[in-house]
């Protein structure tokens, strides 16, 4: 397979040996594997050994290996996710990759103004040990629930934000772990967005959304009428013909994982269904498989 741009999935990083047997016969390209809040008993040198054994014989690749919790508190049930971003960091290589994401965390309660001078600390340092190993930072831009003046995981899901993270720490491997479903939900038109952001965006969530603008123009987003859902690519609003597009007129070269678990319909026994759908859906708007030129 010639693309340089890959189809995918994330697995968590603990399951990783035992799914992707299941599921790699389904057509995924790429797996993103993720670990929540720590790394926890997983062996990464064991896990890495076995996943690269089995990426050989399947043909795919690991675009990057992630962890998400809050980095910045260090307390409670984060207690261990900075030294796992540390860990991932300086065993990336042994997956094959060079990419590691998950949130930035935030001071839990504070505005991503309070939040900025201990991002710069952590990552500041993060950053380095990265660029040593010749690793990239990628930021999931989803806010977990929060918004400007308080939240509890992340900072980086707004573009007000990312210019204020990326001056404070001015790292060439910093960046975004992107997705149109998380802009969606703050009702931000994802693709211009994307245009601008391309230079910083170094991985790609393949997770969309539905928008019911007659639920926002009747009842507004604060009521109790939900006016977004989460999708799996192929079920909501974007059209990621439109996304792959702009990414590759800006030569990224970088995978589209699926995220799932998230769909309101495909869900539950229709999971793979959805996630199967959406690759398939995706592998289409990428424009099929790669066909050579004529010599």
């Amino acid at each position: 397979m010639e693309d340089t741009m890959r189809i995918g999935t994330l697995v968590g990083g603990g399951d990783a040996v035992r799914v992707i047997p299941q599921i790699i016969r389904h057509g995924f390209e790429s797996f993103s594997l993720t670990f929540w809040q720590t790394t926890g008993e997983t062996n990464l040198t064991e896990t890495a050994a076995r996943v690269r054994e089995l990426a050989a014989e399947h043909d795919f690749v690991i675009s990057s290996v992630g962890i998400f919790g809050n980095p910045l508190t260090g307390s409670g049930d984060n207690a261990d996710t900075l030294a796992s971003w540390e860990r991932l960091i300086d065993h990336a290589h042994l997956f094959g990759t060079g990419m590691v994401s998950g949130f930035t965390g935030r001071l839990t309660g504070q505005s991503i103004d309070e939040s900025i001078p201990k991002f710069t600390q952590v990552f500041g340092e993060l950053s380095k040990r990265a660029a040593d190993r010749g690793v990239r930072i990628a930021f999931e831009n989803c806010s977990m629930g929060g918004n400007w003046d308080s939240g509890d995981w992340n900072i980086a899901h707004n573009p007000t934000a990312w210019e204020k993270m990326f001056n404070a720490v001015p790292a060439d491997n910093l960046g975004l772990e992107w997705e149109p479903c998380h802009q969606m939900v703050a009702l931000i038109d994802p693709l211009p967005q994307l245009r601008k952001w391309t230079d910083k965006i170094f991985h790609v969530h393949g997770k969309d959304a539905t928008i019911a603008w007659d639920i926002v123009k009747e009842y507004g987003i604060h009521g109790p009428k939900p006016y977004v859902w989460h999708r799996t690519p192929g079920f909501g609003d974007t059209n990621w013909a439109d996304v792959i597009t702009i990414l590759r007129q800006a030569g990224y070269k970088g995978t589209i994982d699926i995220e799932g678990w998230h769909d309101p319909v495909y869900r539950d026994e229709l999971e793979m269904t959805g996630q199967v759908h959406a690759l398939n859906y995706l592998k289409h708007c990428r424009g099929g498989s790669f066909v050579p030129n004529p010599v």
